[in-house]
Order: C-alpha cells, then sequence, then structure tokens
C-alpha cells in the first residue's frame, strides 16, 4: 500500500470510529423571516409595521469568560426582507452608553470594541459563510467566514457594498442593515440557512451570541449556528457585476541606484479589476495591470532563527477567499503562499500583467477555486505564468477531502519553458466531528520538478481533541529535501552555512505535541489561568535529532481584561552547519542546550492609555539573550490612534563569536477625520535590517468602496545614516455596480 492510502485509510477508519451527530442548536435555535410589511428606512428606529411583526432573537447567553450563563444585558436580533436586499435589526440594551470604540476605520478594531454582528450561511453546512458588522457609532466590518473555529477561519478583507446606520438611547443602541441579496452567494430555492447574532460586549469584557457556543471555540465557530427559516425561497439576485477601474501616478528617487538616469523617475499606470458573479454561489474576479502600492507595509520583526521569517500576505486580490489555497499544509509548511506571485525575495513588486480568480460552490457540498496570474519579466527572470486549481468536497457534516495543483513556468515570448517550471500536487483528508471537539487530519503533498525524482514528497497525519477546560494535538510531518514549492513557504528546508556561505536542502520530520488546560478559579480578581505545554521535536531524515524545544507557559487572565504571562523554554540545537548571529566567528556546528525564562504583562485594553512589558532572558546557543520590549498605546476615542514600540536584543558569546545589539522601534499615529477620510503614519527603526522606514498615508472613500490614496514612503540606512530611496503615490478606484 502506498504511503497516500496509508495516510487516506487511517483516517477514514478513524471517522467510522466516531458517530456524527445533529449540530448543535440546528433544532433549539430558529428563526423565522417573513417579507417585509412595510418600506424600512435606515434610521435606527424600529417603528415600521415590518420590525414589529418580525420574530425576535433574544435571550443571548454568555460565551466569554463563562459559557453557562445567561448575557447579562439583554440582545434583540430581528430579520425581514424584500425584493432587493436583507433587512436586519438589532437592539443592544445597555445601562451606560458609554461606548469602547477602538477606532472610525472599517473593518478594524471590531473584535476590541462595543459591537454587533450577524453570521449567514446560506447553505447551513458550516463550511463557509459570512459576517456583518457594526459598532455604535455605525463603523462597519464585513468578512468571509470558513468552516472551522479559528482566526483563520475569519477573512475581514473581503470588500462589498451594503448600508448600516445606528441610533443611541438612554437605555440602548440600535443598529439597522440592509444587505443586498447580490452580495450574498446562495443557491436558489435554499429555504434554510445558518445564522448566529454576536455581541462584543467590549465595557465589561464579555462576548454574548443568541445560538451558545462553548467558550473554546470561537465566536464565528458555524457548527453552532441557529436555522433562518424563510417564509418562501429569498428573491434570486442578478447583475451582480463590479468594475474598478483605477488610476496611478508616483513620483521615485533610487538614491543607490548606479546608473544616474535611474535615481528618479516619474511613472504613471492604469488598470481595472471586476467581480462578476456567474451564478448566486460561484463569483469570478479579474485583474489587468493591477498596482497595490496603497497596501499597508510591512510590520518588520527581529530574526534570531536561522531560518526566514513568515509575512503575511496584504494584497487583496490575493486575500479574498485565499482559504481555498492557502490552508493547505502546515504552517511551517504551506505548498501554496501567494507572497511569491508579484513579491521578490525582499517583498519589492515584479509587475503583474493580469490575474483572474474563480472561486465559489458548484454545489452544496463542492467548493472550487481557479487562480492565474501572468507576471512581466525583470532583469532577474522572466515572465512567470502561475496557476492553482482547488477544490474542496464536503463529505460526511463537518468534514472534507481537499485537493490542490500549482505550476508556476516561466513564459517567454509567447512560449512556455520546459525545463523552468515547479508543480506541486496535493490531496488532504480533514476530519471534524459535529461539535468541533474530534478532529483528524492527513496530508499527501509532492513536488515536480525537472531533473527531481526523489525525497520530492511532504505528508502529514495528526489529530485534535478540544473540550472544555482542556485541548490538545498529536501532529506529525515529513518534508523531504527536494520538496520545491515555488510557490509556497516550507521553512528550515535550506540551512546556511556560514562559512561557505552556500545554502544546504536537508529534509526534516516534525513531532508536534502540544497541550492546553484552562481553569476557572471561582474568585473575583482572576477570569481564567491557562497553561500550556509544548514539544515540538525536530528530527532529521536518519531519525536524529535536529531541534526540540519544550515549552510552559502559565497565562493569567484577569476580568479587566489585562494578562500576565509568564514561562520557560527549554533547548536543545543540533546546528548541523555553522551559523552566525553576529560579526565575530561563525558558532561551530554541534550540539548546545540552553533554557530562557520569559514575562509579559498586558494591560486593560479598554482603557485610553494602555501599555505591554516584556521581559526575556537565559541563554542563547553558547551564549545569552536578553530581551527588553514594550508598547504604550494612547487612543484618543474615536478619532485617533497613537503608539510606539520597542524591542531590545542583546546578544552575548564567548570572546571569538562576538556579540550583538537590535533596535526595532516602531511608533505609529492614526487620524481618524471622519468614517471616511483617514491618515495613518508609521515608523519602523530596524538595525539588524539597517533600515528606517517612514510610511504615511492618507485616504478618503469619496463614495461606497471608491477610494483615493496618497501614500508616502522613505527608506534610509541606519549603519551610516543616509537615504536609500523614496516614493510619493497617487492612486484613485471607482467602484462601479453593474
Amino acid at each position: 500500500m502506498s504511503r497516500l492510502s496509508l495516510l487516506m485509510a487511517v483516517c477514514l477508519l478513524s471517522v467510522q470510529l466516531v458517530a456524527q451527530t445533529e449540530r448543535p442548536n440546528q433544532s433549539s435555535h430558529q428563526l423565522r423571516v417573513k417579507r417585509a410589511s412595510s418600506e424600512i428606512k435606515l434610521d435606527g428606529s424600529l417603528d415600521e409595521a415590518a420590525w414589529q411583526d418580525a420574530a425576535i432573537a433574544g435571550d443571548f447567553w454568555e460565551k466569554d469568560p463563562r459559557d453557562d450563563v445567561r448575557a447579562a444585558v439583554n440582545t434583540e436580533g430581528r430579520v425581514t426582507y424584500d425584493d432587493q436586499f436583507l433587512y436586519v435589526a438589532i437592539t443592544c440594551f445597555d445601562t451606560s452608553q458609554n461606548h469602547v470604540i477602538q477606532t472610525l476605520k472599517r473593518d478594524v478594531g471590531y473584535w476590541d470594541s462595543d459591537a454587533v454582528s450577524i453570521t449567514l450561511d446560506p447553505i447551513n453546512e458550516a463550511a463557509n459563510g459570512f459576517m456583518f458588522g457594526v459598532n455604535p457609532l455605525g463603523v462597519q466590518m464585513e468578512a468571509l467566514l470558513g468552516g472551522g473555529s479559528g482566526p483563520g477561519n475569519w477573512n475581514n478583507n473581503w470588500d462589498n457594498i451594503w448600508y448600516a446606520e445606528t441610533a443611541q438611547y438612554d437605555d440602548r443602541w440600535v443598529v439597522e442593515m440592509a444587505i443586498p441579496f447580490k452580495t450574498l452567494r446562495y443557491e436558489a430555492g435554499a429555504k434554510v440557512w445558518g445564522i448566529n447574532f454576536l455581541r462584543n460586549d467590549a465595557k465589561r469584557n464579555q462576548f454574548h451570541v443568541w445560538a451558545p457556543i462553548p467558550r473554546q471555540f470561537w465566536g464565528i465557530d458555524q457548527g453552532y449556528s441557529g436555522q433562518l427559516i424563510w417564509d418562501a425561497a429569498p428573491p434570486v439576485a442578478t447583475g451582480n457585476v463590479a468594475i474598478i477601474p483605477y488610476i496611478s501616478g508616483a513620483y521615485q528617487q533610487d538614491m543607490e541606484a548606479e546608473v544616474p538616469e535611474e535615481k528618479e523617475d516619474w511613472l504613471g499606470q492604469t488598470g481595472v479589476d471586476a467581480k462578476i458573479a456567474l451564478t448566486p454561489s460561484l463569483n469570478l474576479d479579474l485583474t489587468v495591470n493591477p498596482d497595490f502600492s496603497q497596501v499597508d507595509v510591512d510590520v518588520q520583526q527581529t530574526n534570531l532563527t536561522r531560518f526566514s521569517l513568515f509575512f503575511p500576505e496584504r494584497r487583496n486580490f490575493f486575500l479574498e477567499n485565499s482559504d481555498l489555497f492557502s490552508s493547505f499544509g502546515i504552517p511551517p509548511a504551506r505548498p501554496f503562499f501567494s507572497r511569491r506571485i508579484g513579491l521578490d525575495e525582499d517583498g519589492q513588486a515584479v509587475p503583474i500583467t493580469f490575474g483572474a480568480r474563480l472561486t465559489g460552490n458548484v454545489t452544496d457540498d463542492l467548493r472550487i477555486g481557479v487562480l492565474g496570474v501572468q507576471t512581466k519579466a525583470n532583469d532577474v527572470q522572466t515572465g512567470q505564468n502561475y496557476f492553482t486549481a482547488a477544490f474542496s468536497q464536503r463529505v460526511l457534516e463537518r468534514s472534507s477531502i481537499r485537493g490542490m495543483f500549482i505550476n508556476r513556468q516561466g513564459f517567454a515570448n509567447g512560449e512556455f519553458s520546459d525545463t523552468d517550471y515547479n508543480r506541486n500536487a496535493d490531496l488532504e483528508f480533514n476530519y471534524q466531528s459535529a461539535d468541533g471537539s474530534i478532529e483528524a487530519w492527513s496530508g499527501y503533498h509532492q513536488a515536480f520538478r525537472q531533473g527531481v525524482n526523489d525525497k520530492q514528497v511532504f505528508w502529514n497525519v495528526g489529530g485534535a481533541y478540544t473540550a472544555a477546560n482542556f485541548n490538545f494535538v498529536v501532529d506529525y510531518v515529513t518534508v523531504g529535501e527536494n520538496y520545491f514549492a515555488d510557490v509556497g513557504f516550507v521553512n528550515r528546508i535550506e540551512n546556511y552555512d556560514a562559512l561557505r556561505d552556500t545554502t544546504i536542502r536537508r529534509g526534516y520530520k516534525i513531532l508536534y505535541t502540544p497541550f492546553n488546560l484552562t481553569l476557572l478559579p471561582k474568585v473575583d480578581w482572576l477570569q481564567n489561568l491557562n497553561i500550556n505545554f509544548e514539544n515540538a521535536l525536530f528530527l532529521n531524515d536518519d531519525y536524529s535529532l535536529n531541534e526540540r524545544s519544550s515549552v510552559a507557559i502559565v497565562r493569567a487572565e484577569f476580568p479587566n481584561s489585562a494578562n500576565l504571562e509568564f514561562g520557560t523554554v527549554n533547548y536543545a540545537t543540533e546546528l548541523l552547519y555553522p551559523f552566525d548571529f553576529t560579526d565575530g566567528e561563525p558558532l561551530p556546528a554541534g550540539r548546545y542546550n540552553y533554557q530562557d525564562f520569559g514575562i509579559t504583562y498586558n494591560s486593560d485594553q479598554r482603557k485610553l492609555l494602555s501599555y505591554r512589558l516584556t521581559l526575556e532572558g537565559g541563554g542563547f546557543y553558547n551564549g545569552n539573550r536578553l530581551l527588553l520590549g514594550g508598547e504604550l498605546a494612547y487612543r484618543a476615542q474615536p478619532w485617533g490612534n497613537f503608539s510606539v514600540s520597542a524591542n531590545y536584543n542583546e546578544l552575548t558569546f564567548p570572546d571569538e563569536f562576538g556579540e550583538e545589539t537590535l533596535w526595532l522601534i516602531g511608533p505609529r499615529a492614526e487620524v481618524n477625520f471622519s468614517k471616511n477620510l483617514f491618515w495613518t503614519t508609521f515608523l519602523q527603526y530596524n538595525t539588524q535590517a539597517d533600515n528606517f522606514n517612514i510610511n504615511s498615508r492618507l485616504q478618503w472613500q469619496f463614495r461606497p468602496l471608491s477610494w483615493l490614496f496618497l501614500v508616502y514612503t522613505d527608506n534610509y540606512a541606519v549603519e551610516v545614516w543616509g537615504p536609500k530611496n523614496r516614493a510619493l503615490v497617487l492612486k484613485v478606484n471607482y467602484w462601479l455596480v453593474l
């Protein structure tokens, strides 16, 4: 039996041993919706006859910090509809209207503010859905939801046009939403949807839900949604097409350019995006000559590992529905990582000619994704064509079989290269019980490359159990040294030899076994106590030790939202090749055993002035490391956020191996002139990267989802102070709905 067949058989057998049960809340929490009996006006006043006739979703449950009591304050949700809109009204009763509001910026700060939202699963499969949220000042947030429970199943980079208004009263605040049916994706004739109402009660540090969700799962877990039962099939939306042209101009200076004529330049660019609903549940996105100059800069990190750091994707075209592609594999080894497309190793843009993405449901159980991108040639490489196709077939109640194929191929003079290519094929099975407590998974991933015929496989198998007060995971991974993923992120496989100034590929294996225990002490001053033990064992291909880290951390969370965390990590590292962290002699290959300790305190995040303090210290290979870090933040609610973060790392080794002092400082200022006009300035001083960066961005939403951006960025060398490059960019896009 092949390795792939064995993995699938193991997981399928485990599924047979666990009986599927009906999803919780589907029978107990049902809300019937009927057509509006009167016209709805969005004003936060529920005096229309349609709202008086609507059924009420009330009697909310507390989810955090407890999940066994009713919510401390009342919340009521209502739903109705007409031919164009799904209308939602949420009334939040309270004894005080002194709200916690983090910002006026759309899609930002939702989870840390007083806010409410509705989650909708139009297929009612707990596989994917939508979330629409509003805070008391009417700031909107929309997100796409995956089928799981964690933050990775929440993507608020999805944008669409919908409407919301709020009103404040002495004993309550009210939200009215109008969500166009053409914004949603659903099958015609589906009369039962999944639904839940969520309320962030930030001032009390509580989270409330209509359909109860156990505290160990995230509040977006659609496996615990109730049912929205329609009086008739919802209207079939048509004509959901958005055309988004843009124009941009830039002035650039490159003081490091060797050719004088290249030291400054004026650039102009135009392009267009399109969003086309092929069916109510299948969407086509197109982009021609895209420009991402308005995207936030990366938040810099100090790297004290021997391997590359992971920086998240920030470009909207690649973020929407990205879970179809990016969730394959495990965090240290992802077959697909969209930052490999249109960005070089330094994060600099490689021009993209065009891109297309088709995503959505073909049937109730089958979800597909197809992505194609063509980049232009530059001084380093020829033009590249990227093609990715993925599917996710739902089986059982909340489980899935998934597959993906990736092709990266050189493309020049109208022809594909026969030798410049890399392909990856992936197949995974993911099991989840109806209540989400039991998970099992297996995956088989193979690379195809010119001249490579062995050790090109990456596979993994594992499982997890989540209970009310504890959870644990067992995951086993093996990565072959010839598993090339040019459009992916595979950490640890490339090992740098500092003496020979070269990189050697080495396969590895991982056994990862975290265990977390949550205690709920019956004392007023402590909300909960989390105790985490985590062991990560990395082995070489011959099963000899590569590295081991054993972690013990205790985290105390207090009723005022402050928390205190302290712990220790014990390391055993078999350094395969000499490596340098300083300008001294490289550390020699060999075994290193060391341990460090740390403590972090985060103050009450609800207060206008908050802070974080971190202290870590202990061994580091054959030397020592000291980390002093912190952040100070002030919120001028709701119009301004001002903060400064700083990290100081001091590395000391025996004399010949040298010492190093690393600073990473990041002041940030955000001013919200209104819900549609923002100015953000971010500074980053990074001695490890020898760079000081200034990024200042003014953005104005002059009509729904149509933006004007004015962005200034400047980079300076730190060690020998001097300018490196700078740019001033003006960009305008216009969202046109057809």
